[in-house]
């Protein structure tokens, strides 16, 4: 079997990997994940250049879960000519059918200013929306003689998995793991990622390969002081965040600390159309949620989403209209990491006021406007436009959707408890947290850990 990393690898987002079987006398090709590039404009540009393969030759496509740099190239893998099977968990259809049109807006928008046509078109977006076929967690796929796949729970976002295919080769029965992005359990919404005890190779995500998050029971502490410093202030409280996961943890958060009566009720607006879209589709999963979550929604009879002071700007003229409201206030925003969308809008007319605040939820990649901020710039330029940063800044680990460091070699650690293990990829992380993974995986399990460069083959 042949492992090919065209995406995901060291320091380069945009996950995308390709596995070549000889199954039953014939070639198998079947693709793991196939994301957007994300961070520097050089490294975005990467998404225009043709794919490594010949996307005709595909014969299956399995997606671990519904976040851009995992799926945000899989219409134009249909341009190129993939007519494929696209294998998801149920969840993630619904998700990429809200975020794949809306990232194809923005995808338009940056073409027409850049002076070149779009990444694909709107029709490859349902073209290849329609080659999806759903699967339940622990449910096994037969791909070809000797060859299935199976998905389990990873505990990142809604409908997130890890991702098994075992093969024979040379006599033998093989796994190897695609953990997509490993969930930073316990989640205040989703039940805990899976583990497994069979590995004969991983290929793990290494955003946090590096750090520790601080104490869960912190994140809900800080995010309360940070909502009493508006308060005292009369100021406004952003947070740029993923229209998936982040969004509903943060109204979650919002709603238990209104309800318990910790702050008091203030406006929140949601000024992001796709986190609306996608908090529809939470609701309608409610099954998918851990216990604790779904208990609050029998509870209480109503959303757990949803409450009285909450407002969904989804036109621009209700975006535009929150700046009339008193302060204190929170605006929640997309995009996660303060690279597009309306919480630019708000950053320019918010950041340089140290009544305010400023809190990030979730990972900032390197090189982008997010991480920026939250590493202390003194001033940020947005829409051509030098913007001082004078209001508090915070980051919040604990509500990060990935496993820190810990978590994820405590994953690894459980993988080789049938003690095969032969060789861990680190993907998905800049150098540094891909290379201090690696060398405690190396160290502590004395496994094979390798930080794989793009393009890079193995023959396992």
């Amino acid at each position: 079997m042949k492992l090919t990393f065209y995406g995901g690898a060291m320091s380069v987002t945009g996950a995308n990997y390709l596995l070549e079987f000889k199954a039953g006398g014939k070639d198998l090709r079947v693709l793991v994940d196939c994301g957007l590039f994300q961070g520097s404009k050089f490294v975005e540009g990467l998404n225009y250049a043709p794919f490594g393969y010949d996307a005709s030759t595909i014969d299956y496509l399995f997606i671990t879960h519904s976040h851009a740099d995992h799926v945000g190239r899989v219409p134009k893998l249909y341009k190129e000519g993939f007519r494929g099977k696209i294998y998801v968990v149920e969840p993630t259809r619904n998700l990429m059918l809200r975020a794949l049109p809306d990232s194809w807006n923005h995808i338009a928008e940056e073409a027409k200013s850049d002076g070149h046509p779009p990444l694909y078109e709107l029709g490859e977006v349902d073209a290849a929306l329609d080659l999806i076929e759903t699967v339940k967690y622990h449910q096994s796929l037969p791909l070809a003689p000797g060859v299935t796949a199976t998905y389990y729970n990873s505990g990142h976002v809604l409908g997130s998995g890890i991702i098994c295919f075992e093969y024979e080769e040379e006599g033998e029965r093989r796994k190897i793991y695609f953990t997509g992005d490993l969930g930073n359990s316990p989640s205040l919404l989703l039940p805990d990622k899976e583990f497994v005890e069979d590995a004969d190779y991983v290929v793990i995500d290494s955003a946090y390969g590096s750090r520790t998050h601080e104490d869960k029971d912190s994140r809900s502490q800080i995010f309360r002081q940070v909502l009493e410093h508006v308060v005292k202030s009369k100021g406004t409280m952003l947070v740029p965040s993923f229209a998936i996961e982040r969004t509903q943890e943060i109204l979650f958060e919002l709603h238990q600390l209104f309800q318990n009566e910790s702050v008091p009720m203030m406006p929140v607006f949601i000024d992001s159309p796709l986190a609306h879209k996608m908090t529809e589709v939470y609701n309608h999963y409610q099954h998918y949620l851990n216990e604790n979550a779904r208990s609050h929604f029998l509870s209480e009879g109503r959303s757990i989403f949803d409450f009285s002071c909450l407002r969904f700007t989804d036109a621009v003229e209700q975006s535009k209209s929150i700046n009339a409201v008193e302060p204190p206030k929170v605006i929640i925003a997309g995009s996660g990491m303060s690279v597009g969308g309306r919480i630019l809008h708000h950053e320019r007319r918010y950041l340089s006021d140290p009544r305010n605040a400023i809190v990030f939820v979730g990972y900032q990649v390197e090189g982008s406007l997010g991480r920026k901020i939250l590493e202390g710039a003194k001033e940020v330029s947005i829409f051509g436009e030098m913007v001082p940063v004078r209001c508090l800044v915070k980051g919040i680990g604990g509500y990060s959707a990935h496993a820190d460091q810990p978590a994820l070699v405590d994953w690894i650690t459980q993988a080789n408890k049938a003690g095969k293990l032969k060789k861990v990829f680190m993907v998905q992380g800049e150098e540094n947290s891909g290379k201090a993974l690696a060398d405690i995986v190396k160290n502590k399990l004395k496994v094979e850990a390798i930080v794989p460069i793009q393009d890079q083959q193995f023959d396992l």
